[in-house]
């Protein structure tokens, strides 16, 4: 129990069991996203340039294979500090830069969209924040609508922001969104059987932890690991499945659990040669994805068969939410107010 009456880990649960409705209210605003998706057809990029920081960063990582495999565009993240704290103005004429960030509040996100546009580039605001100076700075805005998150560890808007980039680049590419209809009521039933505690028993005493996924599943791997290690103060790496092969695969023991991500489709099929080599390496291996793929872990959360591949990273992450809440607790802390953190976090 906190200082206010709230039992620990309440307000996090909240926020993550909300995710599915808010989809649903992103899903039934598609219209906003496609007038901004007509104002980018009407400027077509050559590239795309994404920048964000913390979980935000991971919703960009998302977008930025959703660029790459859906619209056929090259896709890169920016080093803000490039336009902050070397003061550059690089040239972005036919540039789309695509901001995300939750609060808006950011001072280098800020810089880098002023930036951005004094370079040539149609610049893109996605926030949870409407009226932040983000919003303002872009050319163009997208409200995520997650609504206040009660704890500080970012859920429900990071989910958010993965769906909206979703449609963004769905109705850019000409499409409807369509094909996420499904996805809210997946979360739903996901939600309503993930019992992740006796997982968390399972990994009490653990101090590092290393994390890995390929091509879409990556950017969970690496929220994933940001969770857990702002919820339970682990150690928690992630690499790409084929990065972890390049070497650190080096590190892995019987003291180092390893959980991967490995959902049906491209993504999951890349991973088949990481799971073997990572259980001979003697590791624990968890593993959240399909079927199959549970089927070579030592423990596992099989996901709900129906969204595109493209769409899992909406689910994917749902598990780890609710293990970043049971970890922390088991281990004495509160994943409601992390030590060390504030929700909005002003870099330059």
């Amino acid at each position: 129990m906190t200082a206010e009456g709230v039992p620990a880990g309440e307000l996090m649960a909240a926020d993550i069991a909300e995710q599915p409705r808010l989809w649903r209210a992103l899903l039934a605003r598609r219209a906003e996203f496609a007038t901004v998706a007509a104002k980018v057809a009407a400027h077509p990029p050559r590239f795309v340039l994404l920048a964000a920081r913390g979980t935000s960063d991971h919703a960009a990582l998302y977008a930025k294979y959703l660029v790459e495999i859906l619209l056929g565009l090259p896709a890169g993240l920016v080093s803000p500090s490039t336009m902050t704290a070397y003061a550059t103005q690089p040239h972005m004429r036919d540039v789309l830069l695509l901001v995300v960030s939750q609060s808006g509040h950011s001072p280098d996100l800020v810089r880098t969209v002023e930036t951005g546009r004094r370079g040539g580039a149609l610049t893109i605001a996605v926030t949870n924040t409407a009226d932040s100076p983000l919003a303002r700075a872009a050319q163009l805005h997208l409200d995520v609508g997650a609504g206040t998150e009660r704890a500080v560890a970012a859920t429900k808007s990071y989910t958010a922001q993965l769906l909206a980039l979703y449609l963004l680049v769905d109705h850019i590419r000409g499409r409807t969104g369509a094909a996420a209809d499904r996805v809210p009521d997946l979360g739903e039933a996901l939600l309503a059987k993930a019992d992740l505690a006796p997982l968390a028993t399972r990994y009490r005493f653990a101090q590092r932890m290393v994390l890995t996924g390929r091509g879409y599943a990556y950017p969970t791997a690496r929220e994933a690991g940001l969770k857990l290690m702002e919820t339970s103060y682990i150690s928690a790496q992630a690499f790409s499945g084929a990065d972890l092969l390049h070497g650190p695969l080096a590190m892995l023991d019987a003291q180092i659990p390893v959980l991967a991500i490995v959902p049906s489709g491209v993504a999951g099929a890349a991973m088949e040669q990481v799971l073997p080599r990572i259980r001979t390496a003697g590791a624990d291996l968890f593993v959240v994805g399909s079927q199959e793929a549970v089927a070579q872990a030592d423990a596992g959360f099989v996901l709900p068969p129906g969204a595109p591949e493209e769409l899992s990273p909406l689910l994917e992450i749902l598990p780890f939410q609710l293990l970043a809440i049971h970890l922390a607790l088991i281990r004495g802390e509160n994943p409601d107010a992390p030590r060390s953190i504030r929700k909005i976090t002003d870099t330059m």
